[in-house]
């Protein structure tokens, strides 16, 4: 088995994965919707996210993984004011999260259907994020995906990720406001888009 990196708080993570031996795991919109919502209960404890885009037989996200100490806060701002964390309380380890994400979307579409065996590779592949360069290639290498894969014509169609979120006025998950600065705003973050990727900063992570 592939050993793989830690997740540490305080960092940023390219987390991907696909089907077991390339089977589609997002069957309809549906499947799409609530691995979304598997996603906000499991992983927004324990981490942010930045980007995303689900494919229909992989996935690719771009993540702030949460210290300790911003678990703690992140639940307390959700109990409200006046809200308290029970003594025997601990944090949790952000790819145990992750693994549970899986496990409870495994379980009900294996259910739905009528199928056996893993639905995802193991271990979900993740990758620290230690640069701009990276971190700027990552995002608008996430959003072309669709279009990479030839799914559609212009990725910018494409419902299943981030991008339309990151310029609508919408709530959103996504961290909107901090991706845009870190494009240095609207317009540049719409214009690199249109751009050729360099893909060479996550040439050996991508997808195929």
């Amino acid at each position: 088995m592939t050993l793989q990196i830690p997740l540490v708080g305080g960092n940023y993570y390219h987390i991907y994965n696909r089907g077991n031996n390339g089977e589609t795991i997002f069957r309809t919109a549906e499947n799409y919707r609530y691995f979304l919502r598997l996603f906000a209960h499991h992983i927004e404890p324990v981490a942010t996210t930045f980007a995303f885009s689900l494919l229909p037989n992989h996935f690719h996200f771009l993540n702030y993984i949460r210290t300790d100490e911003e678990q703690r806060r992140w639940l307390l701002a959700q109990g409200g004011q006046g809200c308290q964390l029970s003594e025997s309380w601990q944090p949790c380890p952000p790819s145990r999260a992750f693994k549970n994400l899986f496990i409870a979307y495994s379980m009900a579409f294996s259910i739905r259907y009528e199928r056996t065996g893993s639905l995802f590779q193991k271990p979900f592949k993740r990758r620290l994020v230690d640069s701009d360069r990276y971190f700027a290639a990552l995002v608008r290498y996430i959003h072309r995906n669709p279009e990479k894969h030839g799914l559609i014509p212009d990725f910018r169609e494409w419902p299943w990720s981030s991008y339309g979120a990151i310029l609508a006025e919408q709530p959103t998950r996504v961290l909107r406001d901090d991706v845009l600065a870190w494009f240095g705003g609207r317009a540049p973050f719409v214009a690199l888009h249109q751009t050729d990727p360099d893909e060479r900063p996550i040439a050996e992570y991508v997808i195929e």
